[in-house]
């Protein structure tokens, strides 16, 4: 059966759509499915999307796109991005994501998913297409997931901004200065207060490189 849904299904991440379609002669589907699941011929990540176990998938399971498929809209940023970018040196578990729904935490047999909220217009900004062999997902820039970082952490207040990018983030400051400065002047549009101030530092280090 696990053969005859990998050659019917072409995605490694599936939803309930997509296998109830392959299941369709079956009398029972939602009997048919319970089988699956326990034979180990699928996982369920969450209710309603699903994936093969390690041995059948066709490319390794990549956590960014399952963050998007997870719970949406969002975009991978923060501490996973940061470390996707090498811009920390710690390797994250944890994919975190921004989303403009509710605060949420998905505890699923592929990881951990967190999503913070963030609303209004700089929600869309800088948010980048990563192409993989499964689809599209979306992740941060690296100048947002930076800005995502600070805007959701408690130690940020907007003040001592060299010590928390380098020595509490421990960010790498040569990969600041290849900053994009369309997209910090785009931050710099929607930024109030203290984000305000890590743009326009964000923006001064960057500016060091064109000197």
């Amino acid at each position: 059966m696990a053969f005859i849904l990998r050659n019917e299904i072409p995605y490694d991440i599936f939803d309930y759509l997509e296998l109830t379609s392959v299941l369709r002669r079956y009398a029972n589907v939602r009997g048919k499915i319970r089988r699956l699941l326990a034979d180990g011929e699928m996982i369920r990540i969450k209710k309603g999307l699903y994936t093969f176990p390690a041995g059948s998938r066709r490319f390794p399971l990549n956590p960014i796109l399952v963050a998007n498929r997870i719970y949406g809209p969002s975009y991978v940023s923060g501490d996973y991005a940061l470390s996707h970018y090498g811009l920390i040196p710690e390797r994250v578990e944890e994919v975190t994501s921004v989303t403009v729904g509710r605060p949420r935490l998905f505890r699923t047999p592929v990881g951990r998913f967190s999503y913070a909220s963030r609303l209004g217009r700089v929600y869309p900004v800088g948010v980048a297409l990563l192409e993989t062999p499964e689809g599209n997902a979306l992740i941060a820039s690296p100048e947002k997931a930076l800005y995502d970082k600070a805007a959701d952490d408690p130690r940020f207040d907007g003040n001592g901004i060299p010590s928390y990018l380098w020595d509490d983030l421990r960010i790498d400051r040569d990969s600041v200065r290849r900053f994009s400065a369309d997209t910090l002047a785009e931050l710099a549009l929607c930024a109030r207060g203290r984000m305000k101030k890590l743009v326009n530092y964000l923006t001064e280090v960057a500016d060091e490189q064109r000197r």
